[in-house]
C-alpha cells in the first residue's frame, strides 16, 4: 500500500468521503481493541489518504464510549503523521454563528475521567507537552484550505470539550461564557492528547451548529438543528480537504514539535521499561528505546 500520509476521523454526520479514489477497506486490529469502524484509504488530490467515521457509519457510538486510543493507533499503524478531526461544536459567541467552520487552537478539559486519554500505563511514565493541543503548522494549512472554498472561517479559539452525551444546561453555559471559552464540544478529548503522543499533527475543523443553550432569542440545541447545519457545511469540509492535500504534498518534512513529542517524555528508566510494555508500544516508543 502506498505511504498513507493523512488521516482524516469524520464526526457527527460524516460518514464517508466520496471524493476518494482507488478504494480500499482497511479491518485494523489495535493492542488497544478495535477502531470505531473499518478505515477507508484512497487518493485525494494525488494524496493517499485515510478516512474514520469517529462514530461509526450509522452512528452507532456515544461520545463517552469511543475508543479514541483505538482510532488513534490504528491510524498511526498505517503511516498517518497528519490528523484533520471533523466535529460538530455549539458556539459561545454571538460573532460565531452557525455554519461557520473554526479552527481553534485551545482546549478545555472538562470530561469526567471516564475515558481512556493516554497510551502509556502499567508501569511506563511518559509526559507530554501539551501547551498547543492543536498542531500550529497544520492549522494553519486547515486554515488555507478553508478560506479557498469562500465560506465562512474563523481561526483560533478554545474548545471546551463536555462529557455528554447530553446537551448542557442553561447555568452550564453561561459558565463557559464567563470563563472566555469560544466553543463546545464532545469528542477533541482524549483524542488531541492521543495523537500527540502518537507523535501525529492534529487539527480540526469544528462545525459551529448552535449557539449550545445560552442565547436569549436562539432555540436551544437540538439533534435535529445540529444535523442541518451540519449537512450544510459537509460539502464545504470534502472540498477544503481537496485544498488541503496538494498542499501537504509539498509541504515537505514535519519541523513541528509533534513529529518528536516524545523524545523527552519518557520518563521512566530504560532498564525498568517491561518487555510486555516494550512490545505493546512499540510502534509509538520503539524508536527512542533502542
Amino acid at each position: 500500500m502506498d505511504r498513507v500520509l493523512l488521516g482524516v476521523i469524520g464526526g457527527s454526520g460524516i460518514y464517508d468521503l466520496e471524493s476518494l479514489v482507488d478504494v480500499e477497506t482497511l479491518d485494523v486490529q489495535t493492542p488497544f481493541g478495535e477502531p470505531s469502524d473499518s478505515v477507508v484509504v484512497g487518493t485525494l488530490s494525488g494524496l493517499r489518504v485515510a478516512f474514520l467515521p469517529r462514530h461509526g457509519r450509522g452512528h452507532r457510538i456515544s461520545p463517552s464510549e469511543l475508543n479514541s486510543r483505538a482510532n488513534i493507533y490504528a491510524l498511526k499503524s498505517i503511516g498517518v503523521e497528519y490528523v484533520v478531526s471533523i466535529s460538530a461544536c455549539g458556539s459561545m459567541r454571538e460573532d460565531l454563528p452557525p455554519r461557520t467552520i473554526v479552527v481553534p487552537d485551545q482546549l478545555f478539559d472538562r470530561t469526567k475521567g471516564i475515558r481512556d486519554s493516554t497510551f502509556f500505563e502499567h508501569g511506563l511514565v511518559v509526559h507530554i507537552s501539551f501547551d498547543e493541543p492543536y498542531c500550529p503548522e497544520l492549522s494553519r494549512l486547515v486554515h488555507q484550505a478553508v478560506l479557498k472554498t469562500g465560506a465562512p472561517v474563523h481561526r483560533g479559539g478554545t474548545m471546551v470539550v463536555m462529557e455528554g452525551p447530553q446537551f448542557s444546561t442553561k447555568a452550564e453555559s453561561r459558565i463557559y461564557r464567563q470563563w472566555g471559552v469560544d466553543l463546545i464540544g464532545m469528542t477533541a478529548l482524549p483524542e488531541a492528547k492521543l495523537a500527540r503522543e502518537a507523535e501525529l499533527c492534529y487539527a480540526a475543523l469544528a462545525h459551529v451548529t448552535d449557539y449550545d443553550v445560552w442565547h436569549e432569542t436562539e432555540k436551544p440545541v437540538t439533534v435535529a438543528t445540529v444535523l442541518d447545519n451540519l449537512k450544510a457545511n459537509a460539502r464545504v469540509t470534502k472540498e477544503a480537504l481537496t485544498y488541503l492535500a496538494p498542499m501537504l504534498l509539498e509541504k515537505g518534512r514535519r519541523s513541528c514539535a509533534c513529529a518528536t513529542a516524545l523524545q523527552n517524555a519518557i520518563i521512566t528508566d530504560r532498564k525498568m521499561i517491561t518487555a510486555q510494555a516494550k512490545q505493546k508500544l512499540g510502534l509509538l516508543v520503539g524508536k527512542y528505546l533502542k
